[in-house]
């Protein structure tokens, strides 16, 4: 990727979740248990933005996400997969060439040119997983160009959030912005909680709130 094609460094959950199709519950399960932790991630967890992902990190749950929630792979499976190919560190899922055959990861063998079940080493021949880093790029440029006329609006859209209302333009719903408004906590400390909200957006959810 070109300096260029680099716009910001790291990554807010929220944002991860916009970008990969993982849920937050996921991807804080993952960091928990340690199979997926964020590049830039603080010890304490509690605090705001103590959970940061990088481009990377963004390539890597693109293809988790895929393997995971699209092929079914068990969880326990990718686990024994990342322990079998640790040597490639943290490009294990970024930059190697994985495939999926009845919920068993296949990677592409450079030592003898060959597709083999990571575990067992048995040669295979499949369809690879179409998961590019150009994809995330465009991702990127489509999260940060979002339509100024959304700001401060109120929408549902079919299939996002169960049809509950949501800030236009995102996948975030009203209900947890105004439940957090219910908790005493002020706009600004709301920002904190999903700083990919302007104040508009926030003041819009908990009117929005109040009318329901």
């Amino acid at each position: 990727m070109s300096a260029d094609n680099v716009v910001i460094a790291a990554f807010t959950e929220d944002q991860a979740v916009l970008l990969t199709g993982i849920s937050k519950q996921q991807l804080r399960y993952w960091d928990r248990k340690e199979f997926f932790v964020p590049s830039l991630a603080f010890q304490d967890r509690r605090v705001p933005f103590s959970r940061l992902y990088s481009f990377r990190d963004l390539v890597s749950l693109k293809v988790l996400n895929a393997l995971r929630n699209d092929a079914n792979v068990p969880l326990q499976h990718l686990r024994e997969v990342k322990g079998k190919l640790a040597h490639l560190g943290d490009d294990l899922w970024a930059k190697t060439i994985l495939y999926v055959l009845n919920r068993r990861v296949i990677f592409h063998n450079p030592d003898g040119d060959v597709r083999e079940e990571v575990l067992s080493g048995q040669a295979i021949l499949e369809i690879p997983l179409k998961v590019v880093t150009s994809g995330v790029e465009e991702a990127v440029r489509v999260m940060r160009q979002r339509d100024l006329t959304s700001i401060g609006k109120i929408e549902r859209q079919r299939g996002i959030a169960h049809n509950a209302p949501i800030v236009a333009g995102t996948r975030i719903p009203v209900r947890g912005i105004k439940a957090f408004a219910d908790a005493g906590y002020t706009i600004e400390a709301i920002r904190q909680e999903y700083p990919t909200l302007t104040e508009e957006d926030i003041r819009a959810a908990i009117d929005y709130g109040k009318a329901a």
